[in-house]
């Protein structure tokens, strides 16, 4: 097996999980925390969000390693898209294919990301208006759960934090709904 196909297959969990576990200890070591809504308050506190609100008055040259981590987030996944990225097709159970089929999905399996969901006619405005929508409560979700999904999940159960351990069961909760009993009805197909 070359460093390539090697590097193409998923990493087993007991790899992968040891190696959060050692970057949330130096985290915590250096009294750092993780989240993805940190970096983004992070990005607007140093784009002038302060003159505008005070949530993004705060030393934010402090927290510069927020950027340099959202900046190896986007270079990650791009690298990995772009050369690292295996065969894409999905081994399916017949009646998940069958459902898929059911509502318009011509080729299930073939990928990870399906076109009728996620290629250019996806996004005509029903499409833009469920991101945008999506976007709010996102926003709205993590400002007041104090965090966003990675943050808790993550950083605050680490810290063995409560309200960390009552936001990711709403999370939990609020995606099982979400994919359950919501999204079978908005979507277009």
């Amino acid at each position: 097996m070359s460093v390539l196909e090697f590097i193409q297959q998923p990493w087993p969990w007991y790899v992968v999980g040891p190696l959060i576990a050692l970057t949330m200890f130096l985290l915590l070591w250096f009294g750092r925390e993780f989240g993805m809504s940190a970096t983004l308050r992070t990005m607007c506190a140093a784009s002038g969000g302060g003159k505008y609100s005070d949530f993004f008055k705060f030393d934010w040259k402090s927290q510069k390693w927020n950027l340099v981590f959202a900046l190896g987030t986007i270079l990650g996944g791009t690298i990995s898209t772009l050369f690292l990225e295996p065969d894409t097709s999905v081994n399916l159970a017949e009646s998940t294919v069958q459902s898929l089929q059911e509502m318009g999905i011509e080729n299930p399996g073939e990928s990870y990301l399906p076109m009728e969901m996620f290629g250019p006619e996806a996004f005509d405005l029903t499409g833009i208006i469920y991101l945008f929508i999506g976007g709010i409560l996102i926003g709205f979700g993590a400002r007041y759960a104090g965090g966003c999904t990675s943050g808790h999940a993550i950083s605050g159960l680490s810290n063995l934090q409560l309200p960390s351990l009552i936001a990711v069961i709403g999370f939990f909760i609020g995606g099982l709904a979400m994919t359950y009993f919501i999204l079978p009805y908005i979507l277009p197909f």
